[in-house]
């Protein structure tokens, strides 16, 4: 009879009692639902039994671990009503889990069936059977070898791709009745924990309106997002034309040796737009200030550069400056609530002098850019000196540059605001999509070492006021923009795998970061790595693997 000790207290229980059992006894006592628990210190699902002693704490649907449980659950009762209901209509017919878009899912039909109202009526009537007859989720370990062969049997292409590539000799595959498929990540015990969604039409597709981590118990209206949501598709589209759409078409483009190539055409189709958003710039005629604003590791500075030179090529003279250079001195810098410098809220910014100095320029005026020294704290001149001619123009990076407050006193005809963001379009497969916070978070872990030897603990405990901070400054203000570029590179993830995993494995078994530092290393392990030679110098990836040409 295992002894627990739960919230303090001991108890025990019979030997193979489940985990969900303990938490019918304890849910009462929580404000959320509990999704997965931890279990001497390493998460599992409800479904699992207790075996032997230990200490047990509980993982709600407001925390990330568990909203993220809940996500998935709904995600496979989606694609299983949704197996049944178009195979009515024609057996290749089936739904692919394309991207977020903030509080739902997009997902395309693929096979040729058109999204209508009544389909999606229909999908959410079959989903709400689901969640009623409250059917069990039940996890089995295949040998590799036997998993592809029954992906293959049900015609899952895009699983028998990615698990050809996996180095693993196991994978986990979750049933839903006569229903099975892989899942990266954990799940809920059965349907009926899974009651809040909503299934609407949306612009040729369907989207899957789930809860939010931060309200987890109600159903927000679903904030229409057009130009995140045509960018996304964009990148959608991008990895038609090289043919990669998931983890294993990747895989495969590696391991048959055309990589360099499909680099190149990455870069390439980066680079032409970058060339469009000069063109707007230059033919609207007006422009002095381009504001160049994103979420953090979004490649900003690679991305002002490389703007920099196409506007040259319109005889355009810009200038990049960075909005630090105008932080408020050390002893007027706010704090947070742990009494840490916050450099991250618009009050950290000096904006009286920042728009003084803008609108100064536009008069005509010479002025001293200020340049911000972080060792004394304290803005210094050092005689670097700008009068607007007439081809001169700003390019200014800062995460505030959307929000209007900062550019209150400069007219309108003379900005133009773009959104940067690592915006992911590549799955592993066709039910898992990869977040775009995870190739942020790699993205920013590697540079960290590289640029100030941080450690991947170091950067993962301080994730979470890093997205804060862009929930806060950044997001609310991103459908402003006049332009939204989408920073990601479709090989790039196979890329930072050699750099990011040494620092992962190097997270201690005993640190409050290990699981997440243990999800990203799964994570990784779908890439085939590739080395980063054929990566152009002006590459946004070369931000973070370094050898670029461009100072960072």
């Amino acid at each position: 009879m295992p002894t627990v000790m739960i919230n303090g207290a001991i108890r025990q229980y019979d030997k193979g009692t489940t985990f969900e059992a303990v938490v019918r006894e304890y849910q009462p006592k929580y404000n959320y639902s509990i999704a997965l628990v931890y279990f001497n210190g390493k998460m599992r699902e409800l479904s699992k039994r207790l075996e032997r002693d230990g200490v047990l704490s509980f993982i709600t649907t407001a925390d990330n671990s568990g909203h993220n449980a809940y996500v998935r659950t709904a995600q496979m009762m989606l694609v299983k009503a949704a197996s049944e209901i178009l195979g009515e209509a024609g057996k290749n017919s089936h739904i692919k889990i394309e991207f977020s878009l903030g509080n739902a899912c997009f997902c395309s039909i693929l096979g040729g069936i058109r999204s209508t109202p009544d389909l999606a009526a229909r999908l959410q009537e079959k989903m709400l059977s689901y969640v009623d007859r409250n059917i069990p989720i039940i996890k089995k370990t295949y040998p590799i070898d036997d998993a592809i062969e029954l992906f293959r049997h049900q015609g899952m292409k895009d699983k028998e791709k990615l698990f050809h590539y996996r180095r693993s000799s196991t994978v986990n595959v979750y049933r839903m009745e006569g229903y099975s498929d892989y899942f990266y990540g954990y799940m809920l015990p059965s349907t009926g924990y899974c009651r809040l969604f909503r299934v609407q039409a949306y612009r040729g597709g369907l989207l899957l309106i789930l809860p939010t981590v931060d309200n987890p118990d109600e159903l927000e209206d679903f904030n229409d997002q057009p130009s995140l949501f045509e960018q996304l598709m964009l990148s959608t589209k991008w990895g038609d034309l090289v043919n990669i759409s998931t983890v294993g078409d990747l895989n495969e483009q590696i391991c048959s040796g055309s990589i360099s190539d499909m680099i190149l055409v990455q870069e390439a189709l980066q680079e032409r737009r970058i060339g469009e958003i000069a063109q707007n710039i230059h033919d609207r005629g007006t422009v002095r200030f381009v504001l160049v604003a994103g979420p953090s590791s979004s490649g900003k500075t690679t991305f002002s550069h490389r703007l920099a030179i196409q506007l040259k090529s319109f005889g355009l003279r810009p200038h990049i400056i960075s909005m630090d250079d105008y932080f408020v001195n050390r002893d007027r810098t706010p704090v947070d609530i742990d009494g840490n410098f916050n450099f991250d809220v618009i009050e950290a910014l000096d904006l009286e002098l920042f728009n003084n100095d803008m609108v100064d320029l536009l008069n005509g005026e010479t002025i001293e850019m200020p340049r911000f020294d972080f060792k004394s704290g304290r803005r210094v001149y050092k005689g670097d000196f700008l009068k607007f001619e007439e081809n001169d123009i700003l390019i200014i990076e800062g995460i505030h540059g959307l929000n209007p407050v900062t550019t209150e006193q400069l007219p309108d005809e003379n900005k133009f605001k773009i959104y940067i963001s690592a915006l992911t379009s590549l799955n592993i497969d066709e039910h898992n999509r990869i977040p775009s916070t995870d190739a942020r978070l790699l993205r920013r872990m590697v540079r960290d070492y590289r640029l100030r030897s941080y450690s991947a603990q170091d950067t993962l405990r301080s994730w979470k006021k890093v997205r804060m901070g862009e929930e806060m400054n950044i997001f609310p203000f991103q459908e402003d923009a006049d332009a939204v570029f989408n920073s990601v590179l479709i090989y790039e993830l196979a890329v930072i795998k050699q750099f990011a995993e040494p620092l992962l494995l190097g997270v201690r078994t005993n640190e409050p970061e290990y699981y997440e530092a243990k999800r990203l290393i799964k994570f990784l392990d779908y890439f085939v790595g590739i080395d980063p030679t054929p990566v152009p110098g002006n590459s946004i990836c070369r931000e973070f693997v370094g050898g670029g040409i461009f100072p960072v």
